[in-house]
């Protein structure tokens, strides 16, 4: 039993995890939004493990302290038919697997997959917004819904008009239609209703043809109106309906009160904006907040705060990170190889998670160097290991014929530490 380490490998770890962070971070850019999460996250993992298992490769490669001269000689083309199913094809499986988890809500919360808008059509928002801002900034906010979403819009004033029914955004083709009717929204000089606004967009959530999927409200307006909405705000309450609104406060400060109030009582978030030039920032910091999450972003929604959330991102982490470490093993085909990374990558899993938990805030810059730090933890700490677990010396099974015939006349060989070294299989 030897204690061994290879501090060219543990450089070069650190170096295919920035790596592996890099591709991720681009790969987050391009995709995020676009491609399943669960895919995402698998092809996060997968290019990570790869880039980490290739540096670590190159650094046996140049100085073979693990695995022996004889693996250099005789295995390497191995470990290099071995590299990309045993990183690339392994951590996406993985990766995959637990972001699937991790999207599943606990105690039968909906994940939010619809959103229906509520937009204030009536004649005081002639002052308010003259120039209708509003409908382009509602137009804005749904050319960037995800095309697992669904949308409805229901414009007000002494009555509500329902503009749109849900309908699935998997094409553009249903988001050029849905436009299409915005466009052809006609102001007009009524009151302002929310409570006859609320009872239809729950009118069209009862309706949904799939009512497992979960739902959000957005109400915009200016805050006129004095209708009592307790009734139905206790039906959005029962249902685990968050209402945000955005309050248009320019002509009267004081009609937004009810906006807020709205929100805070069925645990939404109220947005004041000045003028209307604000309403794309409004609409798109809603968005953001809406249960969609992956294992290395910032978790919003309702489960922003979920202790079972975290939990389980940290344990993810620590399989993942196992998960890693067997990978470099598989690569090297070497058992004891794999079960120092593997014990390794627990640890470093373990760290990784618990910066991603406690470190993302939904700051760009500061949750991109939270990765990154994650990242290096992750590559980095486990190859570590080969020198706090002793490794067991491990003969290849094609060499021990060979040593045994030999034993006792290893001195004829002319090469007598050649026999001995056995360090390098073991699958």
């Amino acid at each position: 039993m030897q204690r061994k380490i290879n501090l060219l490998l543990v450089l070069f770890s650190l170096i295919g995890g920035a790596v592996g962070f890099a591709a991720g971070e681009i790969m987050l850019h391009q995709w995020l939004g676009e491609m399943p999460r669960l895919l995402l996250m698998g092809l996060y993992f997968g290019v990570v493990a790869l880039s980490v298992g290739l540096f670590c490769l190159l650094a046996e490669m140049i100085s073979p302290k693990l695995n022996g001269a004889s693996w250099k000689l005789r295995y390497l083309s191995l470990s290099w038919k071995l590299l990309v199913p045993a990183t690339l094809a392994l951590l996406f499986v993985v990766g995959l697997v637990v972001q699937l988890l991790y999207q599943i809500n606990p105690g039968g919360v909906k994940q939010v997959k619809d959103i229906v808008l509520m937009i204030d059509n009536s004649g005081s928002m002639t002052e308010t917004d003259p120039n209708n801002g509003r409908f382009e900034a509602a137009k804005t906010l749904i050319s960037q819904m995800e095309s697992d979403k669904q949308v409805a819009v229901i414009t007000f004033a002494d009555e509500p008009e329902l503009l749109q029914p849900f309908i699935a955004l998997d094409n553009e083709a249903a988001k050029n239609e849905v436009y299409d009717k915005i466009d052809s929204i006609v102001t007009t000089s009524g009151g302002t209703n929310f409570d006859a606004a609320l009872k239809e967009a729950m009118e069209q959530i009862k309706g949904k043809q799939d009512p497992k999927r979960g739902t959000v409200a957005i109400l915009l307006s200016d805050g006129m109106s004095e209708v009592d909405t307790s009734g139905i705000l206790s039906e959005y309450v029962n249902e685990q309906i968050a209402v945000n609104t955005v309050g248009l406060s320019l002509v009267d400060p004081s009609g937004t009160d009810l906006l807020r109030s709205i929100a805070g009582q069925t645990g939404g978030l109220y947005y004041d904006v000045p003028d209307a030039g604000g309403l794309n920032l409004a609409f798109q910091q809603i968005y953001d907040t809406i249960d969609e999450r992956t294992l290395v972003t910032e978790r919003t929604g309702m489960m922003e705060h979920s202790t079972y959330l975290a939990i389980f991102r940290v344990a993810a982490l620590l399989l993942i990170g196992v998960a890693l470490g067997v990978s470099l093993g598989l690569v090297f085909d070497n058992r004891h190889l794999a079960l120092s990374f593997g014990i390794g990558g627990a640890v470093s899993g373990l760290l990784a998670g618990l910066l991603l938990e406690w470190g993302l805030d939904g700051s760009p810059v500061g949750d991109a160097f939270v990765r990154l730090g994650a990242m290096l933890l992750l590559a980095s700490v486990l190859t570590l290991f080969t020198w706090i677990i002793p490794m067991k010396e491990n003969t290849p099974r094609s060499n021990r014929g060979r040593r045994d015939a030999r034993r006792g006349n290893a001195s004829a060989e002319g090469f007598g530490g050649r026999a001995r070294d056995t360090r390098s299989k073991g699958f």
